[in-house]
């Protein structure tokens, strides 16, 4: 992971839905951020949005943890 280029941006965001994600997060043992990143992920690949590169490397991790 300490390979991947990030970028920061500020989100504003209603207390409200902040809450429910902080503890959606905590039910997922995520971080607020990592919620937040596994989300937007999840809704490109939805929209068949991903970059081809991670859709390539999501597919590799869904059949390696369905490998185990």
């Amino acid at each position: 992971m300490a390979d991947k280029k990030t970028k920061s941006y500020i989100l504003r965001i209603d207390a409200e839905t902040m809450d429910a994600i902080e503890a959606w997060a905590a039910d997922e043992f995520r971080s607020t951020n990592g919620q937040l990143q596994w989300i937007i992920t999840e809704a490109l690949r939805k929209a068949k949005r991903l970059p081809k590169k991670q859709r390539t490397l999501k597919n590799e991790e869904s059949n390696e943890t369905a490998k185990e």
